[in-house]
């Protein structure tokens, strides 16, 4: 058995019981509607036969014994309905919660390169269609089986010739199935790329609502979303042409059995060869035979939706994160924040050839306490080196050491429980302005997130706002300024309270009021813990205790701001343009 089958049968494992009862009932349903025609062919042949003057109570107990059989079938189907789809709603449950575990252990270096519609399709309507395929799947095969066999060994006792004339067309119906399931196959799985585009347009336009608006985009948002759309209805359209071939033949062939033997079965009382009881009885047990057929011609495109589903799910499972602990990876306990790079080098590709490195051979130490900043050009590396840190991604070669620990020797969670970052870009979640100032510890009693939102200059607008600490912001905090965001953001690392911080160009898309604010934020934060400051605007860095000057050839120059101007070198040339 391949991989991916023994991955695809293992989430049966927690439900078996469950699952165990169901092919159980479905068992017991599928043999009582077998014995139902047995009972009216005994009726009418055996029964009915000996005329009405003795056989009344007969008649009735055989019609209790009907009615006994319909209330065990309904029973039946009321436990395969409900418990079964309750199977069937936990194994999608735990389809979903691996995925977006999944999700959340893969790097950076994953997300670069993926859409978050295309992720999220997989999370919603890939999963659906596989618990589908999970819960009818077994049901429809069992119950099929069933009555398929069942009914051709009664068809058998009642009458061969005719049992076989039932049976002709089979071979037929599998050959021309298997030709268009490969086909149905292929179109399931371009349907599934093509939402999943959709949805990707749909979770961008919508997230940059505001973009689009201000540049009367909305035309165009509209074109893009269509041409996806079109090509989705495309797929589909080739879909649905196959489906139509594939169940108009078989179902037709189903009634043309049904046809054959009526008509046969009526050939065979005109020359005495047939009882009309036996025919009765014979086309009752046709549409037994015929329906499991119908039920598996739907079961086929039931398994290649939920199987090209799955192939999807497992493709994404199957992707290893590129940055995991060690088996026997350390807590990172209380550090003082000393970093070294000893002969760094860092390539986004992973391919240490010196034209797709970032930086080559770096080198670089930063003392506990200590304000450093880097500056440059975009694209030398300033990013990277604080991505780096917090192992974000991993170096292509050499080794960094906080407090001279190698942070590739203790677990991710405790090393980035030791660094605080305030990036540009402020994400806030949809929530209160509580919520999101505790993400940064969630067990922050209210006193404690009061006193890091006074020292990030955030409890004044805070309470300003309609109901303080427990008003909504909206998706991405919408409902707020960027200085109020920021405050926020930057509360939420003074309640983490880490010994190190990184500041990712914080400030640098604020007006001039709200970065006077926020700096006098990051000053108080920064007080006693090394902090690593990447700015665009120099003058917001005068004050650091080392400024790191990076280019193509790595740092260019360090020291202080009146150092580095004094030099006239790549700094002051740099200085002199943005100022």
């Amino acid at each position: 058995m391949s991989a991916k089958w023994r991955k695809f049968l293992s989430y049966y494992r927690p439900y078996l019981k469950g699952f165990i009862a169901d092919m159980c009932f479905a068992l017991v349903g599928a043999g009582t509607s077998l014995v139902i025609p047995l009972i009216i062919r005994y009726i009418t042949g055996t029964v009915l036969a000996e005329g009405f003057s003795g056989p009344k109570n007969t008649i009735l107990l055989l019609f209790l014994l009907m009615l006994g059989l319909l209330a065990i079938e309904f029973a039946c189907n009321y436990f395969i309905a409900y418990v079964g789809h309750m199977v069937g709603a936990h194994m999608e449950y735990d389809l979903r919660n691996e995925l977006f575990t999944h999700y959340q252990k893969l790097s950076f270096r994953f997300y670069d390169d993926q859409k978050v519609g295309s992720l999220m399709s997989r999370v919603t309507n890939d999963l659906f269609e596989i618990t589908e395929l999970y819960h009818h799947g077994p049901e429809d095969l069992m119950i099929s089986a069933i009555k398929l066999i069942g009914s051709l060994i009664i068809l058998c006792m009642i009458n061969v010739p005719l049992a076989l004339l039932a049976v002709c067309p089979i071979p037929f119906m599998v050959a021309f199935a298997s030709v268009l399931n490969r086909k149905m196959k292929r179109t399931f799985k371009k349907n599934r790329e093509r939402i999943a585009e959709i949805n990707t347009r749909m979770e961008d336009s919508l997230s940059g609502i505001r973009v689009v608006k201000s540049f009367t985009g909305e035309d165009m948002e509209i074109h893009k979303f269509t041409e996806g759309n079109d090509l989705f209805l495309q797929s589909k359209k080739d879909n649905y042409r196959y489906m139509a071939i594939y169940h108009s033949v078989l179902w037709c062939t189903t009634g043309l059995i049904t046809v054959a033997v009526a008509a046969f079965g009526a050939h065979m009382i005109g020359n005495d060869a047939l009882t009309l009881q036996d025919l009765i009885a014979f086309l009752l047990y046709v549409n037994n035979f015929t329906e499991p057929i119908r039920k598996l011609v739907s079961f086929t495109e039931q398994f290649q939706n939920g199987m090209s589903g799955f192939e999807r799910f497992y493709e994404m499972i199957c992707i290893e994160p590129d940055i995991e602990d060690h088996p026997d990876a350390t807590e990172l306990s209380d550090i003082k924040g000393d970093i070294d790079f000893t002969d760094v080098t860092f390539s986004y590709g992973g391919n240490p050839t010196k034209e797709s490195n970032v930086f080559s051979h770096l080198n670089l130490h930063i003392d506990a306490g200590e304000y450093v900043a880097l500056v440059g050009h975009s694209g030398v590396g300033k990013t990277t080196i604080c991505s780096l840190i917090p192992r974000f991604y991993e170096p292509t070669s050499g080794r960094i050491t906080i407090d001279g620990t190698d942070i590739t020797s203790v677990t991710q969670k405790s090393l980035r429980r030791k660094i605080g970052i305030v990036q540009q870009d402020v994400y806030l979640f949809a929530g209160t302005v509580m919520d999101n100032i505790r993400y940064g510890r969630p067990d922050a009693t209210f006193e404690e997130v009061v006193d890091a939102a006074k020292r990030a200059n955030a409890h004044n607008f805070i309470m300003e706002l309609p109901n303080g600490y427990d008003t909504d912001i909206g998706q991405r905090g919408v409902k707020l300024s960027g200085g109020q965001k920021q405050r926020l953001s930057i509360a939420r690392v003074f309640l983490k309270n880490p010994p190190i911080l990184i500041f990712d160009e914080a400030t640098s898309s604020l007006d001039n009021e709200s970065e006077r604010v926020i700096q006098d934020s990051l000053e108080e934060l920064a007080k006693d813990r090394t902090t690593l400051v990447i700015a665009h605007r120099l003058s917001t860095i005068q004050n650091a205790k080392r400024i790191l000057v990076l280019s193509e050839n790595g740092i260019e120059e360090e020291g202080t701001h009146e150092e580095l101007l004094s030099r006239n070198g790549a700094y002051a040339k740099l200085y002199h343009t943005v100022v």
